[in-house]
């Protein structure tokens, strides 16, 4: 008998010490989920069928924003005239943002800017990430923004570190703008072309700009980084 309760006590025993270490590890796996769902977190900035989290700023405001920026099958087209930009109504910091464009007839001019500042003006306080053909991937620091790599203040531009990596007209490209803390990194189809630091705005709106002729964005997105 006696050995009998000591059989049961050690199988019980070691039931309880099976069920505590899975729990355990359900318990530790659940939360690295949860901390690379945080880390990973994705925004789309551009829901494929309307501009509904933007809002917009044209030069010339009598002209209505609806016949500048339209959505089709997927892809928001801008004019390029007049000169403006949409804006994301919400601020970001700490992102990776990915945006694809193509030129559809004519390589010409746009930009992405990160850490738009209100208010709203046709140069705006931000970091301009530039699309200009040819020039895909400068910096330009507009109305007051700046960063280490602008030692000449006379000049508002950022050359790029490489040799354009653009796609000719017709073919998408990609950008990814990598803004954390107060640096910003950007690379064009996987080509890294320019680093900012002790940039002095670390947040703000999204925008892509209207300047010049028609220009074709898609799969505008930001992955959230874990600050």
């Amino acid at each position: 008998m006696k050995t009998r309760t000591i059989q049961f006590i050690a199988i019980s025993t070691v039931i309880l010490l099976t069920a505590t270490i899975n729990v355990s590890s359900q318990s530790k796996a659940k939360k690295g989920k949860d901390k690379k769902a945080e880390k990973s977190e994705t925004v789309h900035l551009f829901n494929g069928k309307d501009l509904s989290n933007w809002t917009f700023f044209l030069k010339d405001q009598s002209v209505d924003p609806s016949t500048v920026f339209t959505v089709k099958e997927g892809v928001i087209h801008i004019t390029g005239d007049p000169f403006g930009y949409m804006r994301t109504k919400e601020k970001y910091s700490d992102y990776k943002l990915h945006v694809e464009w193509r030129w559809p007839t004519e390589a010409t001019n746009s930009g992405v800017f990160v850490h738009g500042q209100e208010p709203d003006a046709i140069w705006l306080k931000c970091i301009e990430c530039q699309l200009m053909a040819g020039n895909a991937g400068d910096f330009v620091c507009m109305n007051g923004a700046d960063m280490n790599e602008r030692p000449d203040k006379s000049k508002a531009v950022v050359k790029k570190l490489a040799e354009s990596s653009e796609k000719p007209v017709g073919e998408w490209n990609i950008m990814e703008i990598t803004c954390k803390a107060n640096t910003i990194e950007v690379s064009v189809n996987g080509v890294r072309q320019n680093k900012g630091t002790s940039v002095n705005i670390t947040s703000g709106s999204i925008c892509l700009q209207s300047e010049g002729k028609d220009i074709q964005f898609r799969n505008v997105y930001l992955t959230k980084l874990k600050k």
